[in-house]
């Protein structure tokens, strides 16, 4: 429903979005995920025709955003950075005025206002100007003009920004109730964000996309993923590391100090499961834990070790047999 060709976007000499390419079905959620400056905002713009790329192309329901961009914009919502909306208008008036130049008249304007007031829970502000309104209603403001047209694709530049947590629970609601029907592009650099909502995560840097996948098939590159957390006895740590770093898979024991006792980290060689053959020897051993809990791999490792090199190819995590195929990008 949405393909991103190649684009790339150049400010005199500093390349903003390098050669970035992917596309999004019905029924996806992507989040875009990077840190500020990474080239989001700017590949979003350029998808939806709010800034000129300086080569590659977007094509949304089959439309080109290039050479046939009425037609495209029919397709998509978007919500941009910092929601900007008309600040002398009422929340009403505004959704009126969106909802007009989106071609809707009298009572089917009037349901469709309706249905999104409700959807997006801004009935106790309807007749409140824009300029009075919290950042968080202001981002659901934007979030409503977005989706007044229920259209087929939906595009969102940090949706939770400025939200409490209460609401940030419920537009995850509202993002998780649309996927069905829409494809989806979440732009943010919340990493609970993307474990939250999103069915497959793409990481930016640099411009560059470094990596693509489901949340869970990046966060199990973690050098984490499958490590198994003992909770041990005074006086058993050296006898117990003593048998772990015998067993075949393990890589590292590393001893963590906590206010309930003494822990033993222990981390798998290339994300194995290691837990059954630690509990087998713990019964063989007889050790005497206090604990015992399996590490899922911590997508925020996986995320700084991409994101702090710039190429994938130099992360210490192999990307190889992600769900989705990681576009490699050359380095220069």
């Amino acid at each position: 429903m949405l393909e991103v060709r190649n684009l790339y976007k150049q400010f005199g000499t500093f390349v903003a979005v390098d050669d970035v390419s992917f596309g999004v079905a019905r029924g996806e959620v992507l989040g875009f995920l990077g840190p500020n400056g990474a080239g989001k905002s700017t590949t979003m713009k350029m998808a939806t025709g709010f800034l000129a790329p300086t080569a590659g192309t977007a094509v949304i329901c089959g439309h080109d955003i290039q050479t046939d961009a009425l037609a495209a914009k029919r397709c998509f919502g978007y919500l941009p950075e910092g929601a900007p909306a008309y600040p002398d208008m009422t929340v009403g008036e505004f959704l009126r005025f969106i909802a007009r130049i989106r071609g809707f008249r009298g009572a089917e304007a009037k349901a469709r206002i309706e249905r999104i007031v409700a959807m997006v829970h801004l009935g106790e502000v309807f007749e409140q100007r824009v300029d009075t309104l919290s950042k968080g209603f202001r981002r659901r403001v934007g979030v409503a003009q977005a989706l007044i047209h229920d259209p087929p694709v939906v595009i969102l530049d940090e949706p939770t920004d400025g939200l409490d947590p209460n609401q940030k629970h419920e537009m995850r609601r509202i993002i998780a109730a649309m996927r069905p029907e829409k494809a989806i592009i979440i732009s943010t650099h919340l990493l609970e964000e993307v474990e939250a909502v999103c069915s497959r995560a793409m990481i930016i840097a640099r411009g560059r996309v470094l990596a693509d996948g489901t949340p869970a098939a990046l966060a199990a590159r973690s050098p984490f993923h499958n490590a198994v957390r003992l909770m041990i006895g005074a006086g058993n740590e050296a006898k117990i590391r003593e048998d772990l770093d015998k067993l075949d898979d393990v890589a590292a024991v590393e001893t963590l100090d906590g206010d309930d006792g003494v822990a033993l980290l222990v981390t798998p060689r290339n994300g194995q499961a290691i837990a059954n053959a630690i509990a087998d020897l713990a019964r063989v051993r007889r050790w005497r834990l206090a604990g015992v809990s399996v590490e899922r791999g911590r997508l925020d490792d996986v995320f700084r070790a991409i994101t702090s090199t710039g190429d994938e190819r130099h992360s210490p995590f192999a990307f190889s047999d992600l769900t989705h195929q990681i576009k490699r990008q050359a380095v220069d």
